[in-house]
Parts: C-alpha cells; sequence; structure tokens
C-alpha cells in the first residue's frame, strides 16, 4: 500500500528512533539506493526527534491521568510537524512508526487519526505499524546476536597465564 518513500520514510524514522546505529545507517543506505528524497530522509529523522520528545510528554499525561496536565500546554515545539518538507500524510507515517514503537496511545491515536483525515487508509497505517515492528524485532535480534557473540569471545579469551579456555 505505501508508496516507496513511505516505506523509506518510515523505516527510516523507527530506525533513527529506535536508536540503533547499525540499522539506522543500514536503513538509510537503502533509502538513498531506492532514490528516496533528501527531503523525506530529513522528515524522517525530524520525526524520530520529534516523536522522542512527543512520546515521554504524552505518555507522561496518560499515566497519571490527572485532568489538571491536560489543561497545562505542552510548550514543545513541534513545527515541522505542520511543514513537514515531503508531506503531512508521509511525515504522519513516519511518526506512528515512532509512537508504536515508544507504547504512547495517545500518540497512536492522534498520527492513526490524522493519516485517515489527510487521505490515507487504514492499509497505510497497518503498513507503517507492521514497518515498525519488524524493525524492532530486527533490533532485539541484533542484541541478542552481539550478546552471544560477546559470550562466546568471552569463553575463548586467554587468561591472565596466558592460557586458552575453552
Amino acid at each position: 500500500t505505501l508508496t516507496p518513500a513511505q516505506t523509506w520514510g518510515t523505516a527510516l524514522a523507527g530506525a533513527c528512533f529506535l536508536r540503533h546505529a547499525e540499522l539506522r545507517k543500514a536503513v538509510l543506505a537503502d533509502a538513498m539506493a531506492a532514490g528516496i528524497t533528501d527531503a523525506t530522509i530529513d522528515d524522517a529523522r525530524a520525526s524520530a526527534s520529534i516523536m522522542g520528545m512527543n512520546t515521554v510528554y504524552y505518555r507522561f499525561r496518560h499515566m497519571v491521568g490527572k485532568p489538571s496536565y491536560g489543561q497545562r500546554p505542552a510548550r514543545l515545539r513541534m513545527q515541522r510537524m505542520a511543514q513537514p518538507l515531503s508531506s503531512k500524510a508521509d511525515f504522519e507515517l513516519m511518526s506512528m512508526a515512532c509512537a508504536v514503537l515508544a507504547g504512547c496511545e495517545m500518540c497512536v491515536k492522534a498520527h492513526e487519526a490524522s493519516i485517515l483525515q489527510h487521505g490515507l487508509t487504514e492499509d497505510h497505517v497497518h503498513d507503517a505499524v507492521r514497518i515498525a515492528a519488524v524493525l524492532n524485532g530486527v533490533v532485539n535480534g541484533l542484541a541478542t546476536a552481539h550478546a552471544a557473540d560477546a559470550a562466546a569471545g568471552a569463553d575463548i579469551l586467554p587468561a591472565p597465564d596466558g592460557q586458552v579456555n575453552i
């Protein structure tokens, strides 16, 4: 359902949001190889940054559940959301990936509604969420592999006396 720009923008936003350098570099390289514009790449990075801020703030408000916090202005800088370099719909898809990765219910609901308002469908939303899920799985798999490699390496490092214990 997603265009290449939507697919790669969403994937890059998610990879940036997850803060995994290896994954981010790989997704960026693939996005550039696919001819994704600088505007989409820049929006993906901006989305991850903004959502890093928003998901913390809005999860707090949701978790505390006090109406008094909901009445206070957020005063968070989000101008880029209103004026993305690519398109508002695409920026919302990128933001949805970050929102679902953070588990921010308020953000997920808000971005889902905005995506639909911008003329996209539930299939678009679903695809963005699937991309986020795959990225999260990759990060977990890489972390497990790195941990296993480190553990295996620890078993074959020389002891202080120079002996190798396997």
